[in-house]
């Protein structure tokens, strides 16, 4: 793929800086957004663990891992900042800042139910995985996606973007951006497309592609990092359009980061892009922390 970089739709580092609004010196955890992630049915709690993991070393001042296995953990043990809930009992969202849902949901009955339910809050949604594999199936899915009140994010792989469109995904990458657009204003949302040069195409027909990255991230969990990571950015208060140009340029950023040190491509985990997407976003945010100016009088 030729990038050249001066072109407008090209998403290269001086366009980030600084990448979050400054937090204030007197900021608290409810002062950087709430996210909860959804997913993990048997066999696939891990999605959900990573996915959570990122959100917090994005920032993320609370994050809620709801899982739907009856084996879930009671608490993560690498992160016991992560608050572990079951699926069914986080019916609160309007309280949250973002939900992500879909990291290993499975397509089950339960799953269903716990998207339709998603689908009619009002808060900022990100759909991965599952979630997109149901809608795909189920059409009246479709059709919450489109009128929903509050943003919304999709982060389909080329396969999952054919099934929404009912196509082959060797069509999706003979014209990506093409494709991202068309499922970016078919479900007026803000499409995430993965892959090489991962493409962020909004609803109002603006789109950009990714310019880091390597083929280190062609492994498991590394996109249920990535929507961690995204959606941890809306929570904060970005818009879902720049929260997914960020969130892709961050992800890339800690894999190049790590392939620099000689962590990869070969070998390179998803768990080590969570971890070192926090030094890329701290160094992105140049500026120093606010001190507190404090006075004292007798």
């Amino acid at each position: 793929m030729n990038i050249h970089h001066t072109n407008q739709h090209f998403l290269v580092r001086s366009i980030f800086e600084a990448a979050l609004p400054p937090r204030a010196v007197d900021a608290h955890k409810g002062s950087n957004g709430s996210i909860a992630i959804i997913g993990g049915d048997n066999g696939m709690v891990g999605a959900v663990l990573l996915c959570s993991r990122a959100a917090l070393m994005t920032g993320a001042g609370r994050i809620y891992a709801a899982i739907l296995s009856d084996e879930a953990p009671v608490v993560d043990l690498l992160h016991p900042e992560i608050m572990m809930h079951s699926a069914c009992s986080l019916t609160q969202l309007s309280q949250l800042n973002c939900v992500v849902i879909g990291p290993g949901l499975g397509t089950s009955s339960r799953a269903l139910e716990l998207l339709e339910f998603c689908l009619v809050q009002n808060v900022s949604l990100l759909l991965d995985a599952d979630a997109l594999n149901l809608i795909a199936v189920h059409s009246h899915l479709s059709d919450l996606v489109k009128h929903r009140s509050a943003e919304t994010i999709i982060t389909p792989h080329p396969g999952e973007a054919a099934r929404l469109l009912a196509i082959s995904a060797s069509d999706i990458q003979k014209n990506r951006k093409k494709f991202a657009l068309k499922l970016a204003k078919s479900l007026h949302v803000t499409c995430v497309l993965k892959g090489a040069g991962s493409i962020c195409a909004h609803h109002d027909g603006s789109w950009f592609i990714n310019t880091t990255g390597n083929p280190g991230l062609a492994s498991g969990g590394t996109g249920d990092v990535l929507s961690g990571i995204i959606g941890s950015l809306v929570a904060q208060g970005l818009n879902t359009l720049e929260a997914a140009k960020l969130g892709v340029y961050a992800h890339g950023a800690a894999a190049d980061s790590l392939v620099e040190r000689n962590i990869g491509p070969v070998g390179l985990t998803a768990s080590e892009v969570a971890e070192e997407v926090r030094h890329i976003i701290n160094t992105l945010n140049k500026a120093k922390p606010p001190r507190l100016k404090l006075s004292y009088q007798d």
